[in-house]
């Protein structure tokens, strides 16, 4: 699905099944792969140096070669760089740079793998590899760091970041080797997706300070890119870890092993205890919190600094706390614990130490340096500090636009709304119990809370690669009318556009339908964020809920000219005058009933077909007795499914646009908002602990970025 010419002289079945011999070529011979008939995929080995020459090298071609044998995949192994052209590189999933070194391609064999690897080929880079092609621009965006200096062959730690990607998830969060450890010209992390730091305070001659990546991978056009900068000494490649990772890394790099391997794109948590100067502060361990630990001991006037934390274009200030004492104030602060004032946020006392909520607030002053915590309050301990973010400027992927969120607009708060607007449904009583399984990382929050909630939203929409929210609208001068204007200018703030979920309020006819679509059009369509599909002539899109229940849409004959119109079903005779098929249930997408036909006929007759997908459904407290079935997350696997089911041409019809099932609909429980960690305790609430391997606040945001991997995937299917 890479768009990547691919072989045809095996099918898809014979994957792992048989292992495949492998061949070295000795320097100087290049030859096509070995016609390893039963191999799952095929792995070049290139390991030619133009400078330094590691011993290691025929170790790691011997650690490949065992992995191969055990794992179905052959090696073809050469030192030949006529081996890079671009039919012979078509035999193979994935290229390995084995600690090359120096200037080993002409300009036809770099063109060559350029355009292997942009066209859906894999890059693997091995220690070496980064001193490697230091003329050759597009090689450094692909390796991502070139290498500077190192130290002695020492101890180090190396501490895992992602534990759930293939070639890490079975290392440990800290893993002392023994390795030569690499500085980089450059920091590659806002470019790749770090798998793994060094801990420069274990051990001597890193220059690179608190943030030392040693493995990364990322995409790169439509291929794919991993490097470590492990690998230097011969018993690395008889390491049973370091063997794991390579086997991890190798099948990313061949499309066999699916990763998120997405560049950063919002702030990141710090943890509050790795305060680098403070007064009166000391670490506090709790069992609840990340890691185990917070930031505690605070009372009135004490700080804490971070010198690693940069208070430049930072917009937002996000933190979870914990207070059985008196709560407070936490001033953030740039420079020093007296420096420029950027903004505060006010901590309630919640009840218990190990009891969490999430404070936020905009920073409304701009100023540069590292960041300082300064907090007030009344006598005694104030509250303690587990993980905080900062929140930058610009914090957005690259956006799909089709993809579409189903956003919903309806909640509402005493502070903001003068009441509470849908958390209590079931008969629940907020703050603390809400009409939800989940509970929500913004508590309870209100939909017009523009500054605090909205723009949140639109950031994290932004992370997750969908490009269009579509708006949950109740009719003229409903809640969800009034407040559209202001999600609007929050959608536009992060690149993301609006389009329309047309709601069955009452008394909702097909005429009805059509003034609906011109007054959204005649009010809102001046607007920067909406919505306009560029394939489709500019038209904006209405997903019509429960059409079924109107028999004559003859009246959408009005505006379909100018306006994309779905029906919510799959039923093609139930879909005449309208311009295409959305599904919206996030229960059927893990079997996809008539999802294939529907994407047939849509596609042969012009027509728009949108699955939903969903990651999961339940709403027990929401309604209580309800018969409704439920639909596990089951870690992630439910998700996965049904994004496999829409993308598979077989079941999914081969789609315009997927669209989810939803951003923020918490009494269905099929939200990819994050969910609170550590929710209030005593009211039986679930969390994403457990996603995709994340625990704790790591995982509030896993299905975000689970979001933004099948966005890049649905691209690549579309190219």
């Amino acid at each position: 699905m890479t768009g990547r010419t691919r072989r045809t002289r095996r099918g898809l079945g014979a994957l792992a099944l048989a292992v495949a011999c492998a061949l070295s070529l000795p320097a100087g011979t290049a030859q096509a792969a070995p016609d390893e008939a039963d191999a799952a995929f095929d792995v070049l080995v290139f390991s030619k140096t133009a400078g330094f020459r590691h011993d290691s090298i025929p170790a790691g071609i011997d650690a490949l070669r065992s992995l191969g044998t055990q794992n179905g995949f052959s090696v073809t192994a050469t030192e030949d760089a006529s081996a890079f052209t671009p039919s012979n590189l078509a035999s193979y999933e994935a290229v390995v740079f084995l600690s090359t070194t120096g200037d080993v391609l002409d300009d036809s064999r770099q063109n060559a793998l350029q355009s292997y690897v942009d066209d859906g080929g894999g890059f693997l880079g091995v220690h070496a590899a980064a001193d490697t092609e230091y003329d050759w621009p597009y090689y450094g965006r692909l390796v991502g760091a070139y290498f500077k200096s190192h130290p002695a062959i020492q101890q180090a730690t190396v501490k895992t970041e992602d534990r759930t990607h293939p070639a890490t998830a079975q290392l440990p969060a800290s893993w002392t080797r023994t390795d030569e450890w690499y500085n980089y010209r450059t920091d590659p992390r806002p470019d790749v997706h770090v798998l793994q730091t060094l801990d420069e305070s274990t051990y001597s001659g890193g220059e690179m300070g608190a943030d030392h990546p040693i493995t990364w991978c990322h995409a790169q056009g439509k291929g794919r890119s991993f490097y470590t900068g492990l690998g230097h000494t011969a018993e690395s490649y008889s390491d049973p870890a370091f063997r794991n990772l390579l086997l991890g890394a190798v099948r990313y790099a061949a499309g066999q092993a699916p990763a998120d391997c997405s560049p950063p794109s919002g702030p990141r948590a710090v943890e509050a205890e790795s305060f680098t100067s403070g007064s009166g502060v000391q670490t506090a361990g709790h069992a609840a919190a990340s890691g185990g630990q917070t930031l505690g001991y605070i009372d009135n006037g004490d700080w804490a600094g971070y010198a690693s934390v940069s208070t430049e274009a930072a917009r937002t200030f996000t933190a979870k706390v914990s207070s059985a004492g008196a709560g407070g104030t936490i001033e953030v602060r740039a420079g020093s614990a007296t420096g420029t004032l950027l903004g505060s946020v006010n901590v309630p006392v919640t009840g218990g130490w190990e009891t969490f909520t999430t404070v936020s607030t905009a920073l409304t002053a701009s100023a540069s340096g590292p960041l300082f915590l300064r907090f007030t309050g009344g006598g005694g301990a104030l509250f303690d500090i587990d993980t905080f973010t900062l929140g930058t400027a610009s914090t957005t992927r690259a956006l799909n636009r089709n993809v579409h969120l189903f956003y919903y607009p309806w909640y509402g708060s005493p502070a903001v709304n003068g009441d509470w607007r849908h958390w209590p449904q079931g008969g629940h009583t907020p703050p603390d119990d809400i009409g939800a399984d989940l509970y929500p990382a913004l508590g309870p929050y209100d939909s017009a809370d523009y500054a605090r909630v909205v723009a949140q939203h639109m950031k994290w929409i932004a992370r997750s690669g969908a490009g269009v929210l579509v708006y949950s609208w109740w009719g003229r001068g409903s809640y969800e009318d009034r407040i559209a204007r202001g999600v609007l200018d929050a959608a536009q703030q992060e690149g993301v556009k609006v389009a329309w979920h047309l709601e069955p309020y009452a008394g909702r006819t097909a005429a009805s339908t059509v003034a609906d679509i011109r007054y959204l059009n005649t009010t809102y369509g001046d607007h920067p964020a909406y919505y306009r599909s560029a394939e489709h002539g500019g038209k904006g899109a209405f997903y019509v809920f429960s059409s079924l229940d109107v028999t004559d849409w003859t009246a959408l004959d009005q505006v379909t000219g100018t306006s994309i119109v779905l029906a919510q079903t799959t039923d093609t005779t139930k879909i005449a005058h309208f311009s295409g098929m959305y599904t919206y249930d996030g229960i059927a997408g893990a079997t996809a009933p008539g999802w294939k036909q529907a994407g047939d006929y849509a596609r042969a007759h012009g027509l728009i077909w949108s699955p939903s997908v969903a990651p999961g459904y339940i709403d027990d407290r929401a309604v209580p007795g309800n018969t409704t079935p439920t639909v596990e997350r089951a870690n992630g696997a439910a998700y996965d499914r049904q994004w496999s089911n829409a993308l598979d041409p077989a079941i999914g019809g081969t789609p315009s646009w997927v669209s989810v099932t939803s951003f923020n609909e918490w009494h269905e429980g099929s939200s990819i908002e994050p969910a609170d960690a550590t929710p209030p305790a005593g009211h039986g609430y679930r969390t994403y602990d457990g996603a995709y391997g994340l625990t704790g606040a790591a995982a509030e945001t896993a299905y975000l970025d689970r979001t933004a991997y099948w966005a890049e995937r649905f691209e690549a299917v579309r190219d």
